[in-house]
């Protein structure tokens, strides 16, 4: 870039390399008060915008900054930036779409084992030195199991990877994939009616859309087979946590991995949490140390690409580029 440093405004902390990456050519300035009123303030003269949950990148926040070429989200998935809004405003969004999958894929597998080998009960009974035969009951193999994959992306293809490492048979439905390349992608394409019925766990790997909102909801889940296993890493908007927990409340599903929340954090009183058979964690399936690099150093070199007037290669919102091929590259 030529001329004055453009100004990158960070709304989270990145890692330090693409910090130090950004500081080689830009201006960077710290918000770390993540209410929109300061975020805009922050922004309001930036030409780059670095930012991860909160607040949402909204078509209000976005037209508060005049001089916003590119907005860098820091993650893989793009619910949380209004792209429509985005591209209405002649803005890029950049995202890290690959580089948390092997974290996610792991994560996915973590909780599948927990569940099938009935960890948080076995840890429980260790503590307290209960070393009966109760603590045989119920434990089970993933090798010869019937994992259905709802969403067959990045993250989905990893975790299809592993589980066949496992010895599992491997569902798959994916809208937007047709079935020659789920199978390259090693599932199966089958319905999403037949993935419920046929799956011994089900997992979660797609985005939030007003398709897959409420995706796994009462109906969906009464469909998986009895003593049937419940995952979902992508964001907990797609179950209804309610008739999850009537589900695993009953007996009739045999135990959940939920790493994403209807609320984030979700509340101490939340229902689900009561429950020996249902393994928590707090929205980290992809954010591992090599994860977390590798997503602000694709983000943070995504930015810079726009604000030269360079095609980023992970365009969030490909349709505005014909728009910004002709810009010239930004200046603060």
């Amino acid at each position: 870039m030529t001329g004055p440093r453009p100004t990158i405004v960070l709304a989270v902390p990145p890692h330090p390399d693409a910090r130090a990456l950004l500081e080689r050519a830009a201006t960077v300035v710290d918000c770390v008060d993540l209410t929109e009123g300061r975020v805009v303030e922050a922004a309001a003269e930036a030409a780059g915008l670095m930012i991860r949950h909160a607040p949402p990148c909204s078509d209000r926040l976005m037209s508060a900054c005049k001089r916003l070429r590119v907005v860098g989200r820091y993650g893989a998935g793009l619910d949380t930036v209004d792209l429509d809004a985005a591209t209405r405003l002649g803005i890029a969004v950049v995202h890290a779409p690959d580089a948390n999958a092997p974290a996610a894929a792991e994560h996915t597998l973590m909780l599948m084992l927990a569940c099938v080998k009935n960890l948080r009960t076995l840890d429980r009974m260790t503590r307290a030195g209960t070393w009966g035969p109760a603590r045989y009951r119920g434990i089970t193999e993933l090798r010869g199991k019937t994992l259905g994959l709802v969403g067959v992306g990045r993250i989905g293809r990893a975790v299809a990877a592993l589980a066949g490492a496992f010895g599992m048979r491997v569902l798959g439905h994916d809208p937007a994939v047709d079935a020659a390349e789920l199978a390259r992608r090693g599932a199966q394409a089958v319905e999403f009616d037949t993935l419920l019925d046929s799956s011994d766990i089900v997992s979660c790997h797609t985005p939030l859309t007003p398709t897959t909102r409420g995706l796994m909801d009462r109906r969906a889940l009464s469909r998986m087979p009895p003593g049937a296993i419940f995952v979902n890493t992508s964001r907990g908007a797609v179950h209804d946590e309610a008739a999850l927990y009537d589900a695993l409340a009953n007996g009739r599903l045999r135990a959940a991995g939920l790493d994403v929340w209807a609320h984030e954090p979700s509340p101490s009183d939340n229902p689900l949490f009561a429950l020996d058979n249902v393994i928590c964690t707090p929205h980290v399936a992809g954010v591992t140390e090599e994860a977390d690099r590798a997503i602000a150093v694709t983000v943070a070199t995504e930015m810079l690409r726009v604000l030269r007037g360079e095609r980023p290669l992970v365009l969030g919102n490909p349709a505005l580029w014909p728009r910004l091929d002709h810009l010239v590259p930004a200046t603060s």
